[in-house]
């Protein structure tokens, strides 16, 4: 099992490194966004931005996981995939056509009345990502990492050209001025980098996946017409399949909705319920969103983690100890949870110094904590949804994300108008919160892990007490020492991993053992 969990912890690695290097690239854009837009014209970006990630899930509508599901039962692969591939291509075409034509009714909906190009933009942004997931999917299903993170870091590094050449070279060249404001009309161009960059991506990821197909045509010995099948790379749709994935998939669409609702719908809501001027609350969004980035470690580590592991899980289900390695894989992601959560609370001065270079935006830094522990909180969600994903209860599912996103919706509508954005971020940890503990005890009666809850309550427990006790001294001796600051921030959380070594060591836990296991 340690061999097992070592590979899911590699794989974890591999795409947290090219995740976090490819994000940190494009975090880079923050400050260039908060150097050359005001603060209400970057509010326009977060905002469209939040609108693209709902999309985002109608245009996949939980193909991704169906074909895990389905690749991982199906003796004919390459059938199913070519049958998610088709699905998803005609679909994306459908959609963007179908936006394109009703941009200015859909600007004029989301209060950009003026600017139906951002809504074009973005419907084919929306369909080339879409088309690209099924490809993606695949490498991560045949452990390909490496090949995954290189093409999102080609993304990454086309979209940062693009914007910088739009953003600084352009203007440089007209006006002989580096970083000055630009006009609110300059926004177009954050867009139109990302369109060529999901350009690239879509050629990029199509080329590599026929490419590891060679690959494997040439070193495995192809003993059954199906083996010479999946390596065919014939793209011919079974309708029987896609039947079945669609009943798969279709409950996971409410899911994805629901979470985006949870993890976007806040800045929408925000713009919109504010009690002050339009300009102002585009302000206090862009404050928000930037505020919402400090938590990018936790929110990167729990992306690598979901990366790695949703179809390494799928792979391992078969396996009779599987029960017992999701509890162990748990308790890891916990530990280096609380660990994140310890480190960006003793380093936030150095996080907003780096990635805020507006005064103006520190003020949003109270909800960082709060993000943090609500991040957490959909990570170990994550984890725990692996139940309705192998017992193809994935109704289940639905229901869970439905009622985060009713608290979500709930919450917004009533602490916005009374906090402002610090409500919104109450309300996503309030949401995550619940979804976890949903997920936990419905998972425990469909099928049973031995998780350690204890443990983790401890874990996390100490974390939250280290974190808030030690910022503000953090905050006093950053304005005295930046070098003693940071081997302070270190200290204190080597400190936390060492207690934790200890726990580990010292802690007895019947739960792992095989005869528990039900």
């Amino acid at each position: 099992m340690n061999s097992v969990i070592k590979k899911l912890a590699g794989q974890t690695v591999v795409y947290g490194l090219s995740t976090m290097l490819a994000r940190f690239i494009n975090y880079m854009l923050l400050p260039l966004h908060t150097a050359v837009f005001i603060p209400s014209d970057y509010g326009v970006v977060s905002a469209l931005y939040a609108y693209v990630s709902l999309m985002n899930v109608l245009f996949t509508y939980g193909m991704e996981t169906g074909f895990f599901r389905f690749a991982t039962h199906e003796k004919n692969k390459q059938k199913v995939y070519a049958t998610a591939q088709i699905s998803v291509l005609v679909s994306s075409v459908f959609f963007g056509t179908l936006i394109s034509f009703f941009a200015p009714a859909i600007a004029a909906f989301i209060h950009f009345p003026n600017h139906t190009d951002y809504v074009i933009c973005f419907a084919w942004v929306l369909a080339l990502d879409a088309i690209s997931a099924i490809p993606f999917a695949r490498l991560r299903l045949e452990n390909r990492p490496v090949k995954y993170g290189m093409i999102k870091l080609i993304n990454v590094l086309v979209n940062v050209c693009f914007t910088v050449w739009f953003l600084v070279i352009q203007p440089y060249l007209k006006t002989g001025e580096w970083f000055h404001k630009l006009e609110s009309d300059s926004i177009i161009y954050v867009f139109i980098s990302n369109l060529i960059a999901s350009a690239v991506t879509l050629v990029v990821v199509i080329y590599m996946v026929r490419k590891v197909r060679m690959e494997k045509s040439k070193t495995e010995t192809l003993d059954s017409e199906i083996e010479a099948e999946n390596l065919s790379g014939k793209l011919k749709m079974d309708f029987v399949i896609w039947k079945k994935m669609l009943l798969y998939s279709l409950p996971l669409l409410i899911v994805g909705l629901a979470g985006m609702v949870n993890e976007t719908l806040d800045r929408v809501l925000l713009q919109n319920f504010l009690p002050y001027d339009h300009e102002k609350n585009l302000a206090l969004v862009g404050i928000y969103s930037a505020s919402y980035k400090l938590s990018l470690l936790m929110t990167l580590f729990v992306q690598a983690y979901r990366m790695a592991a949703e179809p390494f899980f799928f792979n391992e289900s078969k396996k009779s100890d599987a029960k017992i390695m999701y509890a162990r894989t748990m308790n890891y992601f916990v530990i280096a949870c609380s660990i994140i959560f310890i480190f960006v609370m003793c380093s936030l001065d150095i996080f907003k110094t780096l990635f805020l270079r507006d005064v103006n935006y520190y003020e949003g830094l109270q909800i960082v904590p709060i993000l943090l522990l609500a991040n957490l909180c959909l990570g170990v969600y994550y984890n725990l949804t692996i139940w309705y994903k192998l017992t193809d209860k994935t109704l289940f599912g639905s229901y869970i994300s439905v009622m985060g996103a009713v608290i979500t919706i709930a919450l917004n509508f009533y602490l916005i108008p009374k906090i402002g954005y610090l409500g919104s971020a109450w309300a996503t940890l309030a949401c995550y919160a619940c979804m976890m503990i949903a997920s936990y005890f419905s998972g425990q009666k469909f099928y049973h892990v031995p998780y350690d809850v204890k443990k983790f309550l401890v874990y996390v427990g100490l974390a939250l007490f280290i974190g808030w006790f030690c910022n503000p001294y953090f905050h006093q001796l950053f304005e005295k020492s930046q070098l003693l600051y940071i081997v302070s921030s270190f200290a204190t959380v080597s400190v936390f991993a060492f207690t934790v070594i200890q726990i580990e060591r010292r802690w007895n836990n019947p739960e792992w053992n095989s005869e528990q296991q039900k």
